[in-house]
């Protein structure tokens, strides 16, 4: 261990402070386990409470970057016993108090906001929500798209846009692309750091990109949502009032049966689903167009019909689309006559139709 090298970084990350307890990292005990290794790879552990600022990872990680010898910078990431961390001392032999479920608050400036989820992943239920994004769009609406998957932020790739958002007046104003406002937790950390996130840091990353965000007015507020029904959609609801959902699928029976879940937890929660979107229904031929089942076909309609809700749409697979997404050009604006772009268009001007003002008014699924 290069102890001379070590010294200069733990002294790199006195110049970091976290504005809540008004102190640096290391006087307020966030950072342990400090190594650096002879290669010059720093690594430590990061004690992150879920009051503190996302953005202080990424400033540590660019401070350490900064000092000759630093090779690389490996941050574990995790929240403090009891959520106080460093600089809330817990009373010993006391209980914390029965906390009532917050209450979602109406954000009008907002418009319909709309959480787009999947029973699981690999559904390509975040191209779904970038192209339903850049289509409303390209429909007139003033639309953002607020990335709620915290594991695994895709959304800034699919958009083309790398940058940190600026910050104006203590609020961060979200990077447009396509005529949609993003923001994404991929904006604001490095694209290797690991979210070892447990449930209350979620909770306050999707509550600061609600609230700390300068969205504007929109007419669309889109939520793509991690797979699953975790710490993300239950913190999604309880924030901020959800008009509707839409469940993206694939046509085979598992992913519709998991689908099945996520819809009958938006249930639970009192948000009705608007409908399914079947992605993937089937293969279109680049020459003729036509389309071929590639994957068992009918999980989309027959989810919708068990749910006694409306197929949104089935969006085929079609050659290409992978290479647009990591070019951030969305598939409805690049090719706006190819199948999957025409499928994808009549989805948000499906969905546009169903927004009365700002305003959706739906049946909750029955049991």
């Amino acid at each position: 261990m290069d102890k001379k090298l070590q010294a200069k970084v733990a002294g790199a990350l006195t110049n970091v402070r976290n504005p809540r307890v008004e102190n640096d990292i290391i006087s307020a005990g966030m950072v342990e386990e400090l190594e650096v290794s002879e290669k010059g790879v720093v690594s430590f552990t990061f004690k992150l409470n879920r009051d503190d600022p996302a953005g202080l990872v990424r400033a540590a990680r660019k401070v350490l970057m900064g000092i000759d010898g630093v090779s690389d910078v490996k941050v574990k990431i995790i929240e403090p016993p009891g959520g106080g961390g460093a600089g809330t001392p817990q009373p010993r032999g006391t209980q914390p108090a029965a906390v009532p479920a917050p209450q979602p608050k109406t954000m009008s400036n907002l418009g319909t906001v709309i959480a787009i989820s999947s029973g699981k992943g690999g559904v390509g239920k975040s191209t779904v929500s970038s192209n339903l994004a850049a289509g409303l769009a390209l429909l007139g609406a003033r639309v953002g798209l607020m990335d709620g998957d915290i594991y695994g932020p895709n959304i800034p790739r699919m958009f083309g846009i790398d940058e940190k958002p600026p910050i104006e007046q203590g609020r961060m104003i979200p990077l447009e692309a396509h005529g949609v406002k993003l923001i994404s937790l991929g904006l604001l950390v490095e694209r290797d750091t690991p979210a070892i996130w447990r449930g209350p840091i979620v909770t306050k990353i999707i509550q600061q990109f609600l609230g700390d965000v300068d969205w504007g007015e929109l007419d669309f507020f889109l939520v793509d949502l991690p797979p699953g029904t975790g710490d993300a959609q239950l913190s999604l609801v309880q924030s901020v009032k959800v008009a509707t959902a839409i469940i993206v699928t694939t046509p085979q029976e598992m992913a519709a049966g998991d689908a099945l879940r996520g819809a009958k937890m938006f249930e639970k929660v009192n948000v009705p689903v608007m409908g399914v979107v079947e992605n993937m229904g089937g293969f279109a031929c680049p020459h003729c167009g036509e389309i071929t089942a590639v994957f068992e076909s009918g999980g989309g309609r027959r989810l919708a019909d068990e749910l006694d809700i409306e197929l949104l749409g089935q969006i085929p697979l079609q050659a290409g689309m992978t290479a647009l997404a990591d070019r951030g050009e969305p598939v409805v604006v690049s090719q706006p006559d190819s199948p999957a772009a025409v499928a994808l268009k009549e989805l948000a001007a499906r969905v546009k139709s169903k927004a009365v003002g700002r305003k959706i008014e739906l049946p909750v699924i029955s049991g």
